[in-house]
């Protein structure tokens, strides 16, 4: 980080004015007496990572299917290095990290096997019930499907915490458009859903962005879907391969990558805090709720940044996501989670016994069976799907 910055920055001093505070939650839907030893989020944080759907990120796709190597990342890893470099930025602006970390964490959980290829099929079987989403999902499995504790389902994480999962792409206007289980629960309990996401989660949300466009770019180079000299016409990269190569003209190609992708990190962090440190200036907030009721995200790219972030999910979107192998990944991972949802939705008998007999005891409608199927297939891993359709669909004539 440059002089200027870090003039600007409140390392090690404390919170701003503006972060949010543990001491100031809204506190949980259930009552809770407060942690002996942790705040109130990183409590929140801690239940997130001891978290049965935490653990299955280990094992669901993030771009690659987890079969085709050990080295791509995974759900895992990617939230991971999100929560890394959230929390870098959030110490930076003053912000609460537990906060941050805790929704950075947690902003993936509701993705399904095989990523969004398996999203993908499952939405489509679920559009006559509802739809499917992996925000919502997240949402679900914080609120009600996870099944550790005894006196409530879910996680009964604080408002904050579920605000931000809830508005971390921004402000839900439209309310008519709003998942079921979303709407459900801010009868219960206002997730003021017409306002922006406290700074904590803005972070997280950009912090997202500058994970995977980044890493995405190290995966799809070490899969062989491009080289670094295709890189040069995206500015974002192309000026700082450049300048490496420059500096460092024998350099090993596994090192001037690794390089490469860090320089570009680094550089999309001091844009954001450069672009934030002056919208900060300008609104003058005195509270995380000035941030909320602004008019526009606080944190926030500049808008040369948001065009070269633009020009490099195009160029990912040609030349990865689009690629065959991915494209035959997709397809199969499409396949797979859409069979087994019209099987189990003819045969619910063959859920697991836990799974059926929680469909025997909810209501007798295509409404609630199609939910519950969707919640165990979305809850699968890539090799779990992989192995329960060869199990149900094999050719194979013996049982």
């Amino acid at each position: 980080m440059d002089g200027q910055l870090q003039d600007k920055a409140p390392l090690n001093r404390g919170l701003a004015a503006y972060a949010t505070k543990a001491v100031e939650t809204k506190g949980r839907l259930i009552k809770e007496p407060p942690p002996a030893t942790r705040t109130e989020f990183q409590r929140d944080r801690d239940r997130i990572i001891h978290s049965g759907a935490f653990r299955k990120l280990r094992n669901k796709t993030q771009v690659f299917i987890e079969s085709e190597g050990d080295y791509y990342r995974t759900r895992l890893t990617h939230s991971l290095e999100v929560a890394q470099i959230a929390r870098s930025i959030s110490r930076t602006l003053g912000l609460d990290e537990d906060l941050t970390e805790a929704l950075a964490l947690a902003h993936d959980l509701g993705h399904t096997c095989f990523g969004h290829a398996g999203e993908e099929g499952l939405a489509e079987v679920m559009q006559p019930y509802g739809g499917f989403s992996h925000n919502e999902q997240t949402f679900r499995i914080l609120t009600s499907l996870e099944r550790r504790y005894i006196r409530f389902d879910g996680l009964n994480l604080t408002w904050e915490t579920l605000e931000g999962i809830v508005k971390h792409n921004g402000p839900i206007l439209d309310e008519s458009k709003l998942p079921p289980t979303i709407r459900e629960f801010c009868a219960q309990w206002d997730l003021e859903l017409a306002n922006f996401a406290g700074p904590e989660a803005q972070v997280a949300s950009l912090s997202d962005d500058i994970a995977y466009n980044t890493h995405d770019i190290d995966d799809g180079l070490r899969a062989g879907f491009f080289r670094l000299d295709d890189l040069k016409d995206l500015p974002l990269f192309g000026r700082t391969l450049s300048e490496i190569h420059e500096q460092f003209p024998h350099a090993a190609h596994e090192r001037l990558m690794q390089e490469t992708v860090r320089q570009v990190v680094g550089l999309m962090i001091k844009d954001l805090l450069e672009t934030s440190y002056g919208n900060l200036r300008v609104l003058q907030p005195t509270s995380a709720a000035d941030i909320r009721r602004a008019p526009q995200a606080v944190i926030s790219f500049s808008f040369d940044m948001h065009g070269h972030i633009k020009l490099l999910r195009e160029f990912l979107h040609a030349r990865m996501y689009r690629h065959s192998k991915v494209n035959r990944l997709c397809a199969r991972a499409r396949r797979i989670v859409k069979d087994l949802f019209t099987f189990f939705m003819a045969e619910p008998s063959c859920l697991p016994n836990a799974w059926y007999e929680a469909l025997r005891a909810g209501k007798d409608d295509d409404i609630h069976r199609a939910r519950l199927i969707a919640d165990y297939i979305a809850g699968m891993t890539d090799r779990y799907a992989i192995v329960e359709h060869r199990r149900l669909f094999t050719t194979e004539t013996t049982l």
